[in-house]
């Protein structure tokens, strides 16, 4: 069995969509993003089947039967898809309760990481972008941003 050229373009779109949803910042966009994604994978699921009669012994010949596999997949992933929106939902919630906005924030620890190892790399000869590549880039304590992280979160 071909699959239809409509299917196709639609799995795409929904599986694009929901990517590019996926890597926004904002929980409620995420939300969407698993959705969509697992939408676009059931309609996939779906055109992999077999079309024919039911799959029941003695009412349908063998080689007339559908294949009830694909079906059997989409209701797993359905049921995948409806946990992931409940956490997500529940998740989004708990976001807004505590500060108002849904927005996925920096970690604090990774930001501490990061600023740690641009300290390690020290000067380097790679072009910065200002077109000289003689390792005077170096950046002292003072030119440099000062971040919440740099206490890793801990008060005072």
């Amino acid at each position: 069995m071909t699959p239809n050229l409509t299917y196709v373009i639609v799995v795409g779109v929904l599986v694009a969509a929901g990517v590019t949803l996926l890597l926004e910042r904002s929980l409620t966009r995420v939300l969407m993003g698993v959705i969509l994604l697992g939408n676009g994978a059931n309609l996939l699921l779906l055109t992999g089947g077999r079309a024919g009669g039911p799959p029941i012994v003695g009412t349908t010949a063998q080689e007339e039967m559908s294949d009830p596999l694909p079906q059997a997949m989409i209701l797993t992933a359905i049921v995948i898809t409806l946990g992931m929106t409940a956490f997500l939902l529940a998740l989004a919630y708990r976001s807004w309760h505590l500060n108002g906005h849904d927005e996925v924030q920096d970690d604090v620890e990774d930001r501490r990481i990061m600023d740690l190892a641009e300290r390690d790399e020290g000067p380097g000869t790679e072009d910065d972008g200002d077109g000289d590549t003689d390792g005077d880039d170096v950046t002292t304590e003072d030119e440099r941003p000062v971040s919440a992280s740099t206490n890793a979160g801990r008060p005072g």
